[in-house]
């Protein structure tokens, strides 16, 4: 029989006929931790199918022992694919495309299992279909009914206090006659995984966009700066006893009098606010504000938990900080020479411009805590559905 894989795939097989499976290599190193895990997992599942090929109560479907050589093959492809181009724009694909495969690839060992392994696997599996499928999942209900009538306990819910005790071959008969419940709710409890995964990378990719874009706004603004220092000049002209000076983040001028009428003085301190601005201050001011944020990120760092998760989320966070640090240190700033903060419209000096940048700047806090929140959240999702309800209700 010809096979059915691509040429692609075909490689990843050891024999274009699914007996050859078991002989296959564990392919790797890679340079992603979820490649080796992906890679690792396959020849697991690819070893256990040739075992239980071996057994004689085990299924011998060739059609299914084929379907599975080919979802490891499948799965080995994704994990071995190299990228050439911007890693981020496949790597998503990548992912989904190994966790499905190895997914289906272990639902259809289930299928082909003897009654005997089905039931061993009963308490892992029990415990993976609770962490994933909502309490109210039909299929969960089901799978916890079987679970009961099985004797297979279950800490959490202590559903089988009062379960007579069976026979192995009663147990066995039972694994036979629910064998296709227990796989349909275990493969829902992984799709469910799956799309938690999904959430989150769907979560990290918005965070990268907004941190790309505020990166390319504090550029421009720094850009601005030194093309029309005049243009948004952030200076002050603070007056005292009849004097005025002209104060910006990097430079001031000499006193002015303005004992003068009101126009021509006008005129002279606008002037001398574009003869102070210089190209550089819209970037000294940007640079403080980024430095704070650097500080409020390396201070956040003690609440972000690590994440076992292939998207780097806590990374994109922090990243997130820096840029949105140095546009706050801009806008604040902007806001007081707009006199929209009362009783400070007028800054004496050039170090304390950049001090309340530098305040501006770690006030970022304040927006970007939130989305440390959402972040939190989504990451609690993946827990499962046990755990995210546990989450929700402290």
């Amino acid at each position: 029989m010809m096979s059915t894989a691509t040429p692609t795939i075909r490689k990843y097989l050891p024999h274009d006929e699914p007996h050859g499976a078991g002989v296959g290599r564990v392919g790797g190193p890679v340079s992603v931790a979820w490649r080796e895990g992906t890679l690792t997992r396959a020849k697991e599942l690819e070893s256990l199918c040739a075992w239980l090929r071996q057994c004689e109560e085990a299924d011998t479907s060739k059609d299914l022992e084929k379907a599975i050589a080919q979802h490891l093959a499948a799965a080995r492809e994704a994990a071995e694919h190299e990228q050439r181009w911007f890693r981020m724009a496949r790597t998503g694909s990548l992912i989904e495309r190994a966790i499905s495969n190895l997914d289906a690839a272990e639902a259809d060992i289930l299928r082909v299992a003897p009654p005997e392994y089905l039931l061993g696997q009963m308490p892992g599996l029990l415990n993976h279909v609770q962490r994933h499928l909502a309490p109210s999942d039909p299929r969960r209900l089901e799978f916890e009914r079987i679970a009961q009538r099985l004797g297979v306990k279950d800490p959490d819910h202590q559903l089988v206090q009062s379960a007579p005790e069976q026979t192995l071959g009663e147990k066995k008969r039972r694994i036979a006659e629910d064998c296709n419940q227990i796989v349909s709710a275990v493969r829902g409890a992984s799709s469910a995984a799956l799309r938690e995964q999904l959430r989150v990378r769907s979560f990290r990719n918005v965070l990268v966009a907004t941190t790309l874009f505020m990166t390319l706004l504090a550029v421009g603004v720094a850009v601005m700066g030194f093309v029309r220092p005049t243009m948004i000049p952030l200076c002050f002209e603070p007056e005292k006893s009849g004097q005025t000076v002209v104060v910006c983040p990097t430079a001031q001028s000499p006193l002015l009098s303005t004992g003068q009428q009101s126009g021509p003085a006008a005129a002279d301190v606008d002037d001398v606010v574009r003869k102070t601005a210089a190209p550089e201050d819209l970037f000294v001011v940007e640079a403080i504000g980024l430095a704070a944020a650097a500080v409020a990120a390396a201070a956040a760092i003690r609440g972000i938990r690590g994440s076992s998760e292939p998207y780097g989320l806590p990374v994109v966070l922090a990243a997130l900080k820096l840029p949105t640090g140095a546009v706050t240190a801009f806008l604040g700033l902007l806001l007081m020479r707009g006199q929209f903060v009362p009783g400070l419209t007028a800054l004496d000096t050039s170090a304390q411009i950049l001090a309340w940048a530098l305040l501006f700047g770690y006030a970022q806090q304040l927006f970007t805590r939130l989305v440390d929140q959402q972040a939190h959240t989504v990451l609690d999702s993946v827990r499962g559905a046990d755990k995210q309800n546990e989450s929700s209700q402290r």
